[in-house]
């Protein structure tokens, strides 16, 4: 008896070792249906659960810097790469070679094997076009359009301390003006006259343009194509001096407590059935197994700015700080 009660607790053990292994914690900045559909695809081919959390990207960061210590979370897909970059520099990512690394371009992942990317997007404006002939407004065409005065208090666009996406934007701004940075807070403090307001995440201000909340919005073009290709009434439009782009990546946390279906869940990410899943969503897929949707904007079409990723993650704090002295704090 005293034997078989020895071999419950052993079996029990064996078991609750078993069901521990089959999950993994993520954060992920990706939309919440396309997360869904690839965590849910993920479980139902592995057997291991993904307990995901949807984070903007400065948010996931941020998380990731709180929680350092005691990482909650294994693995974070999505998010500009910039946020990536800097989670790198501040040591709360770990390298990780996966057996499908060959498929994506050298530069379009770190050289170190931090983070790796999923797809890029560039940065673009959306304007509804009925609210705005309504309002006789023109869809702006140009970085220098946005300051207009018929545009004050007509603009949406993401606040840079939460969302990679508008911390894109500023240092896109730094090369349409040539590295000068004077020239770039001067602009974004004129821009700040026409904003009504800062969102928290980088698709928010797009689906506020799309149920005519507001006339105009910056985000990235793969957002704002879906919401077209969903039905709204909209106009997309590159800024004609030149525009910046993301490189959304993944990454494995340091020391994260499911390290090992991390590991699995990147591998399974990079493989064709989820590259699929990705490029449905309007993005230019950098794997070679994935195919463009037809309908998104191809890089080709595009006139974009040179990023130098390592500068704009290395003075991100820098950067900002300023934002918010200068601008997020006067509001």
């Amino acid at each position: 008896m005293k034997r078989f009660a020895t071999l419950l607790v052993i079996l029990a053990c064996a078991v609750g070792m078993v069901s521990a292994q089959q999950k993994v914690g993520a954060y992920t900045t990706l939309e919440e249906p396309l997360a869904k559909e690839l965590f849910d695809l993920f479980q139902k081919e592995t057997g291991i659960q993904v307990n995901w959390q949807r984070l903007a990207g400065g948010e996931a960061e941020s998380r990731l810097e709180a929680e350092k210590a005691n990482p909650q979370a294994s693995i974070w897909v999505g998010g500009v790469g910039l946020n990536h970059m800097s989670a790198k520099i501040k040591g709360l990512t770990t390298p990780y070679k996966s057996k499908m690394l060959a498929n994506t371009p050298a530069e379009y992942r770190d050289t170190e094997n931090y983070w790796i990317g999923l797809y890029l997007g560039p940065l673009s404006f959306i304007t509804n076009n009925k609210i705005a002939k309504e309002q006789g407004l023109v869809p702006p065409k140009s970085w220098a359009d946005l300051l207009k005065p018929e545009y004050k208090g007509k603009i949406r666009m993401p606040n840079p301390t939460t969302s990679g996406t508008a911390y894109n934007m500023v240092t896109t701004l730094r090369y349409v003006f040539n590295g000068d940075e004077e020239k770039v807070f001067d602009y974004l403090q004129k821009l700040d006259k026409n904003i009504d307001q800062y969102t928290k995440s980088g698709s928010a201000p797009g689906k506020s343009v799309a149920i005519g909340e507001i006339p105009i919005a910056v985000g990235y073009a793969h957002d704002q194509v879906k919401l077209r290709v969903e039905g709204a009434d909209v106009t997309i439009t590159i800024p004609s001096e030149g525009t910046g782009f993301e490189i959304a990546s993944m990454s494995l946390v340091k020391g994260g407590p499911d390290a090992v279906n991390a590991k699995k869940l990147y591998d399974w990410i990079l493989q064709p059935a989820a590259q699929a899943i990705i490029a449905k969503w309007y993005v230019v897929p950098l794997s070679k197994l994935a195919t463009k949707n037809p309908v998104a904007f191809s890089m080709t079409e595009v006139k974009t700015v040179k990023q130098n990723l390592t500068w704009d993650a290395g003075n991100k704090e820098r950067l900002l700080a300023r934002w918010i002295k200068e601008i997020g704090s006067k509001r």
